[in-house]
């Protein structure tokens, strides 16, 4: 490929502009032809082919990553004259240009941020991925809150200090985007002076920085909540500055925010939980299947909603008080990743402000398992999901409105020599009485329109 043609093509892509130019490789915005699809092409110069053989490491390396909220390599391209790899483009503006626009964020939804990046810097810390640093402009939101990550993996062992380097570097440039006097604006920047090592006998990790910001986010997704004066802090003797000794552990950091909860001024009181879920009984006897036969289930209850924001905060209330004797972990999925560290669904605060009534959304499937478990119950499988839908004799009919995650992973009818997957289900807006269904290979998938509901044997 010739380096001054900026009209040529890459295989399926159609290369728009220059990018950026990174040492022996040049990055392209351009677009997927067969689909009309923006990405970015990231190509080996011509004059650096001595390099192929450390280009495609990098490049492997990335397409290694299985993370939902890092950026994903669809393909890598090499011959006697290419060099390239296509990767996801990420829209949304970066924290840097936020920074550099002297924008800011409210501490809820930065504290949300930054425990998303958390959760997956740990996953891959977890697996051993060698990383580039981590900067403000790896960081890409969007308006409605949600958060992608470059693909910064590289080739290579990975260093032994490089999680503490990176929430180091972050406790640094984050404090610049907190609002100020605003609700939780001390508890954030006390976490980002504890990322930095100050005021604290040991750096944090990534799992406990996930583990802070999600107790500032149940502490500031309730209604009403106003910002805690810093003063009546310093009178029950502690001190967030920079002049007393690193004396802080980590565990005193419940210490801490319970002692900031406990000073909050008064608030009105919150919408009221909604009432749980009803069930309906589906009798024993012969189904129809999503896939056109008939199958016989045994007897169970299933609830006629889905499971509400209101029901799924006294979960999450739950898990808060096993937090201080260490059970919190009580009810998750034997299956469960070691590096998934919290409950919390996405967008949490805005769903508190919402309604308890709505269907809770923006759960994973080791969430709405670790829910279940807790109700005594479980996700329905695909199979009980449309008996439900079919079965009107007597009881109303089960109420949808988002889609749902299923118990029991199984075959994709398109792929009948596929691995099994985890479906999900949704009504056909066509056909009331059959369910459209997505089969997913990633438990760990989050979405505003995903949610679940339960079921019970009906022994």
């Amino acid at each position: 490929m010739s380096d001054h043609d900026p009209s040529r093509t890459a295989g399926d892509y159609r290369l728009l502009e220059v990018l950026s130019e990174k040492g022996s490789s040049r990055v392209w915005l351009a677009e997927q032809s067969s689909i009309g699809r923006k990405v970015l092409v990231e190509e080996l110069r011509a004059e650096h082919t001595d390099r192929r053989g450390d280009f495609l490491a990098n490049a492997r390396a990335k397409a290694a990553v299985d993370h939902p909220l890092v950026a994903s390599v669809y393909e890598a391209v090499v011959d006697d004259e290419r060099c390239f790899f296509a990767s996801e483009l990420l829209a949304s503006r970066t924290l840097a240009e936020i920074a550099q626009a002297g924008g800011t964020m409210p501490p809820a939804r930065l504290a949300f941020i930054l425990r998303q990046v958390a959760e997956a810097q740990l996953h891959l810390e977890t697996a051993g991925m060698a990383t580039s640093p981590l900067e403000l402009a790896s960081i890409h939101v969007d308006e409605q809150e949600m958060v992608r990550l470059e693909n910064l993996a590289t080739a290579g062992d990975r260093d032994a200090g490089q999680s503490r380097a990176d929430i180091a570097r972050l406790g640094k440039t984050l404090r610049w985007l907190v609002a100020a006097a605003r609700p939780g604006t001390t508890r954030v920047l006390t976490l980002l002076t504890w990322m930095r090592g100050e005021d604290i006998a040991s750096p944090l990790d990534w799992r406990q920085v996930a583990e802070v910001c999600r107790q500032i986010e149940l502490q500031l997704g309730l209604p009403g909540h106003t910002v805690t004066p810093t003063m009546p802090m310093k009178r029950r003797g502690l001190r967030f500055g920079k002049t007393r000794a690193t004396t802080i552990t980590l565990s005193a950091l419940t210490v801490v925010f319970a002692l900031v909860w406990q000073l909050r001024p008064a608030r009105d009181a919150p919408e009221p939980p909604s009432r749980p879920s009803q069930t309906v009984v589906i009798p024993a006897g012969r189904h129809p299947t999503p896939d056109g036969g008939e199958r016989s289930i045994p007897a169970f209850r299933i609830a006629t909603h889905e499971v509400s924001v209101g029901e799924y905060a006294e979960f999450l209330k739950t898990l808060e008080s096993l937090t201080a004797s260490g059970l919190e972990r009580s009810f998750d999925h034997r299956e469960q990743p070691a590096e998934k560290s919290s409950h919390l669904p996405e967008q949490w605060p805005r769903q508190l402000q919402a309604s308890a009534q709505l269907p809770v959304t923006g759960v994973d499937w080791w969430d709405a398992a670790a829910f279940a478990t807790w109700k005594k119950a479980r996700l329905p499988t695909q199979d009980q999901w449309l008996a439900a839908l079919h079965w009107s004799a007597g009881p109303p009919q089960v109420h949808h409105s988002v889609h749902e995650w299923t118990g029991v992973a199984a075959v994709e009818p398109a792929n009948p020599l596929g691995p099994a997957k985890w479906v999900i289900v949704r009504l056909s807006p066509d056909d009331a009485r059959q369910p459209l269904r997505e089969w997913v290979a990633d438990r760990s998938l989050r979405r505003p329109d995903l949610g679940f509901r339960i079921c019970f044997d009906n022994g």
